[in-house]
C-alpha cells in the first residue's frame, strides 16, 4: 500500500485530537430535560435506574462511541489517499515542463504560442491513464512548479491557468535538473517539454547557453518527450539599448541602439526614439538576413527621465515576436548641487565650474569661509591651496592643501623635503569614476608636486613613480579628493581633463552615480540603489502590480521578469527603473520540430492507458456514509441511546 495524500504525522495528530474530543463529549453526563408532572412520587418508580437496565444503557453508549470513532478513522484514512502498490506502479509519473520564456509570446500561431501550448497541455491532462500522475512546471529564467505530483485532473487544470510567459530568457539546464529530481527513483518516469525549442536548437545559441546545454544529461531510465510549438520565426529585435549624459553638458546625451535581424530575408526597419513619451527622431535602416547593426544617436536632448526605442517594419507588417520590438532606458534625475569654492581667486577653477549649469556656486575667501559654512549647508566644498575645518559629512575637493586641517600631510620633515620636481602621470586608474574620460592626463606637465603620506583606506588613482598625484579617501564620514599640485603650476587647466576632473569629482560626491545603469536585463537579479536607512522597497511593475522587496547594503534586490518601466518607492523617494529583454537567444525565435539534448532525441508524447481509477479513498468515504446512515437509524430506533 502507498499513501499519496496528507503526511502520516499530520494524520496521526488529527486522529488523536479529534478522537479525544469525541471521547470527552461522550464522558460528559447526560443532562435530563426538566418536565413538570402533577405528582412526583408517581414517576419515581418509573425513572429509577435498575441495575440491569443501567448496564444495558452504558453498553449502548459505548457502541455509539465506537461507531463515531470508526467514522473518524475512516475519514482520516481517506485523507492519506491510499493506493494499492501494484496499481500505482503500473501508472506513469509525468513531469510536464512548459516553456514560459519571451519567445512563447510569438504570434506566428494564433492567438499565440503560449495559448497553443496551454491547449496542448490541457489535452495531455485529459488523456492521462487511470494510474498516471502528473506534475506541471513552467521554466524560463527560473523554474516554477505549478502543481504537485497528482492524479487528480481538476487541480492540474486549475494549475494550468497560472501559466503565462514572461519577458526573460530560459535556463533549460536548471529545468532539466528540476524535472529529473522530481521523478528520481520513481518507476515509469517521463519528462515532457512543451515549447518552441528555440533555446536548445534554434540557429546558433550564444556561448553561455551552449555551454549550459552541453552539461545536460537525461537518465536512461527516464523517457524524454517533446511537443513542438510554433511555425515560423520572422523577427527583428532590439538587442541593446543604453544612454549616457555628456560629462560637460548634462542636458544632452547620446543613445546606443543595437538591432538584430533573425529573419531569413532582408528587412527594412523604422527606428523611433521617444523621450518622456514624445517622439523625437525616426531613423530608417536596412538589415540583411542574420545581420546586426549598431547606431549611436549623438547629441540628443529633450528627455528628462525616460527614453524608449521602438522598431516597426517599413511596409507596416508585423514580425512574429513583439516582445523585443521595444526597449527602455532612464536618465538619472538631475538636481542642482550647491558648491562653495574657497579661494583667493582662481580663474581656471571658476571657468570649470561654469560649464555645468546645474551647479549653484558660491565663492568665499579663506577668511569668509567659516561663517559661510556655519550659516549654510553645501553639497561640496572646494579648497584652493588651503584647508579649513568642515562640518561632518561634507565632501571636499582639495587643490594642493596644506596645514593641520588638510586631509593629507606632507611626507617629509618639511615641505621642501616633500617636494617632487616635474612628475608625470605614470599610472592612472581609468576604471575609477573620478578618472573617466581623462585620456590626455598622461601628457600633463607639472612643475612641482608635494609627496603626501597616505593613511589606511586612502587610494591613489593617479600617480607618478615618485609620488601620488590624485588621492581619494574618506574623512569625517565624507569623501574627499586631493590634488598634490597647484594646477596653476601645470598645464592641466589648458587640457580638457581639467573641467572633466572637477565635474567628475562633484558627481562622485553628490551628483550622478558613475555606475548608474540606464536599463537592466530581465531574467537577472536587479540591485537598485535606494536612500540609506530603508529596509524594504515597494516595486510597481509595468502592468501595475505591487510587491515588497528587501533592501540589502543600500540596494533594493529583485528578480526582473518584465520589460518596461518599473517604479521603486523607498525612503519617501520614487525612482523609475527600466527593464529590457536584450536576449539574442530569445530574439532568435524560430521553432524546431525535433529536440535533441546531450545526444538524445526526444520522442512524441503518448496517451495514457484508459481504465477505471481505483482510488480507495472514494470507497472509504462511501463506507463512512453507510455507517453514518446505520448510526442515524439505530439512534432513532433507540438502539444506541
Amino acid at each position: 500500500m502507498e499513501y499519496l495524500g496528507v503526511a502520516s504525522a499530520t494524520l496521526i495528530r488529527l486522529l488523536v485530537v479529534a478522537g479525544a474530543a469525541i471521547v470527552v463529549l461522550y464522558i460528559l453526563k447526560l443532562r435530563r430535560r426538566r418536565v413538570a408532572v402533577p405528582y412526583a412520587r408517581l414517576w419515581e418508580r418509573v425513572l429509577i435506574d435498575r441495575p440491569t437496565s443501567s448496564l444495558f444503557q452504558h453498553l449502548k453508549r459505548i457502541v455509539s462511541l465506537l461507531i463515531q470513532l470508526l467514522l473518524l478513522g475512516l475519514m482520516v484514512f481517506a485523507l492519506s489517499d491510499p493506493h494499492v502498490r501494484s496499481q500505482s506502479r503500473r501508472g506513469r509519473n509525468l513531469v510536464v515542463l512548459i516553456d514560459g520564456s519571451a519567445s512563447m509570446r510569438a504570434t506566428d500561431v494564433r492567438p499565440s504560442r503560449a495559448e497553443v501550448a496551454r491547449s496542448a497541455v490541457r489535452r495531455m491532462i485529459r488523456e492521462m491513464g487511470s494510474n498516471d500522475r502528473m506534475l506541471l512546471a513552467q521554466f524560463d529564467a527560473e523554474v516554477t512548479a505549478l502543481s504537485p505530483m497528482t492524479d487528480d485532473i481538476a487541480p492540474l487544470e486549475n494549475a494550468l491557468r497560472e501559466y503565462g510567459p514572461r519577458d526573460t530568457g530560459v535556463d533549460f539546464a536548471r529545468a532539466m535538473r528540476f524535472a529529473q529530481d522530481a521523478v528520481r527513483d520513481m518507476p515509469n518516469a517521463e519528462i515532457i517539454v512543451v515549447g518552441d525549442g528555440s533555446h536548445a536548437a534554434g540557429g546558433a545559441p550564444s556561448a553561455p547557453l551552449r555551454d549550459a546545454l552541453g552539461e545536460v544529461r537525461i537518465a536512461s531510465n527516464i523517457a524524454f518527450r517533446f511537443v513542438p510549438i510554433g511555425r515560423s520565426g520572422r523577427n527583428v529585435g532590439i538587442s541593446a539599448f543604453a544612454v549616457r549624459r555628456y560629462p560637460l553638458d548634462k542636458s544632452r546625451y547620446e543613445v546606443l541602439v543595437e538591432l538584430r535581424n533573425d529573419s531569413v530575408r532582408r528587412e527594412e526597419i523604422e527606428l523611433t526614439l521617444s523621450a518622456d513619451g514624445v517622439p523625437l527622431e525616426v531613423t530608417r535602416l536596412s538589415l540583411d538576413a542574420g545581420a546586426r547593426a549598431q547606431r549611436v544617436l549623438a547629441d540628443q536632448s529633450g528627455a528628462n527621465q525616460t527614453l524608449e526605442a521602438r522598431i516597426t517594419f517599413a511596409d507596416r507588417t508585423r514580425d512574429d515576436l513583439p516582445a523585443d520590438d521595444h526597449a527602455y532606458a532612464t536618465l538619472p534625475a538631475r538636481r542642482r548641487a550647491r558648491i562653495l569654492a574657497v579661494t583667493e581667486g582662481n580663474l581656471y577653477l571658476q571657468a570649470a565650474l561654469l560649464l555645468d549649469e546645474y551647479l549653484n556656486v558660491d565663492e568665499a575667501t579663506p577668511a569668509e569661509a567659516p561663517a559661510r559654512l556655519r550659516s549654510a549647508s553645501y553639497d561640496v566644498v572646494i579648497f584652493d591651496d588651503v584647508a579649513l575645518p568642515l562640518p561632518a559629512g561634507t565632501p571636499a575637493l582639495y587643490l594642493h592643501p596644506s596645514g593641520p586641517d588638510s586631509p593629507l600631510q606632507a611626507d617629509g620633515v618639511d615641505l621642501n623635503a616633500a617636494m617632487v620636481r616635474r612628475p608625470f602621470f605614470d599610472r592612472i586608474e581609468s576604471r575609477h569614476p573620478l578618472m573617466r574620460w581623462m585620456s590626455d592626463l598622461a601628457d600633463t606637465n607639472i612643475a612641482v608636486a608635494t609627496r603626501y603620506r597616505l593613511q589606511p583606506g586612502d587610494r591613489s588613482v593617479g600617480a607618478s613613480t615618485l609620488a601620488p598625484l590624485v588621492v581619494v579617501g574618506e574623512r569625517n564620514h565624507a569623501r574627499f579628493v586631493t590634488l598634490a599640485f597647484d594646477v596653476r603650476s601645470s598645464d592641466l587647466p589648458l587640457r580638457i581633463s581639467w573641467p572633466v576632473l572637477v565635474i567628475n569629482s562633484i558627481d562622485w560626491f553628490a551628483g550622478e552615480d558613475p555606475a548608474y545603469l540606464s536599463s537592466f536585463r530581465t531574467g537577472e537579479t536587479w540591485r537598485i540603489p535606494v536612500p540609506a536607512g530603508t529596509e524594504s522597497a515597494d516595486v510597481e511593475t509595468p502592468d501595475g502590480r505591487h510587491s515588497r522587496v528587501p533592501v540589502l547594503e543600500g540596494r533594493a534586490v529583485l528578480f526582473g521578469t518584465q520589460a518596461g518601466f518599473h517604479r521603486v518607492r523607498a525612503g519617501g523617494e520614487t525612482q523609475i527603473v527600466a527593464g529590457n529583454l536584450s536576449d539574442p537567444d530569445e530574439s532568435r525565435c524560430a521553432p524546431v520540430a525535433r529536440l535533441e539534448i546531450g545526444g538524445r532525441r526526444a520522442d512524441a508524447p503518448v496517451a495514457g492507458r484508459l481504465g477505471v481509477r481505483r482510488e480507495l479513498w472514494i470507497y472509504l468515504l462511501a463506507a463512512a456514509l453507510g455507517i453514518l446512515a446505520i448510526e442515524w437509524l439505530t439512534y432513532h430506533r433507540r438502539v444506541t441511546v
